[in-house]
């Protein structure tokens, strides 16, 4: 599969080489050409840098992963019409760092940063995923055998249908909470996940829904 990548940080590193890895073409994106120039000398093969607008061009699934507050501009230096007809990832998280640490949430119900990125591109199958867990372990979901949960939401069932597939390649147990509004519970839950961390110093750590 073609997966572009709009965005240039460890995030996006760590996914580019994770799907390069299970056979996937991707293009990371990048607003000033050639800085990926040392990492894609060990990026592997499947891996090539472009500008937004080539990455989301690229992309039959196309990840935004730029800071919250870069997502419209991303979004704009991408060109609209390029995530059209297409699955997006949103990965993006609301928390507010200038006044230290925990951050705080800023995300209120019906304004998730996933609604959010839904509205901005009404032409695209917005799927939020990635956003719970830190990029260590984004594709390396497995803790001595047992597989992490990863929670996604988005309005369209193949979409879902599609990231749930490209999750579970790494090994995530992938569990569907339903639609877009529900981003912002998933993100609530990236909060928590990111103040336990800073709490605890463990980075090394996943979400498990036990059932029965």
């Amino acid at each position: 599969m073609n997966i572009g990548i709009v965005g240039s940080g460890i995030v996006a590193k760590t996914l580019a080489v994770g799907f390069a890895g299970k056979g996937h073409t991707v293009v990371v994106g990048t607003r000033t050409g050639g800085k990926l120039a040392e990492w894609l000398a060990t990026a592997g093969p499947n891996v090539s840098e472009g500008t937004f607008a080539d990455a989301a061009r690229h992309g039959e699934v196309v990840i935004i992963s730029v800071h919250a507050e870069n997502t419209n501009s991303a979004i704009e230096l991408a060109g609209r019409d390029e995530f059209n007809g297409k699955v997006v990832i949103d990965l993006s998280n609301p928390m507010d760092f200038s006044q230290g640490i925990p951050p705080k949430f800023t995300a209120t119900v019906g304004n998730s940063l996933g609604e959010k990125v839904q509205r901005e591109l009404p032409d695209a199958f917005v799927v939020k995923a990635f956003n719970s867990m830190g990029f260590s372990v984004m594709t390396e979901p497995l803790f001595d055998g047992e597989a992490g949960t990863h929670f996604i939401a988005g309005n369209d069932e193949d979409a879902k249908t599609k990231v749930a597939g490209l999750l579970m390649e790494f090994g995530w147990e992938v569990v569907d909470v339903g639609e877009i509004d529900q981003a912002f519970f998933l993100e609530a839950l990236a909060s928590l996940w990111v103040n336990f961390s800073f709490r605890s110093g463990q980075r090394e750590q996943a979400f498990k829904l036990l059932t029965r």
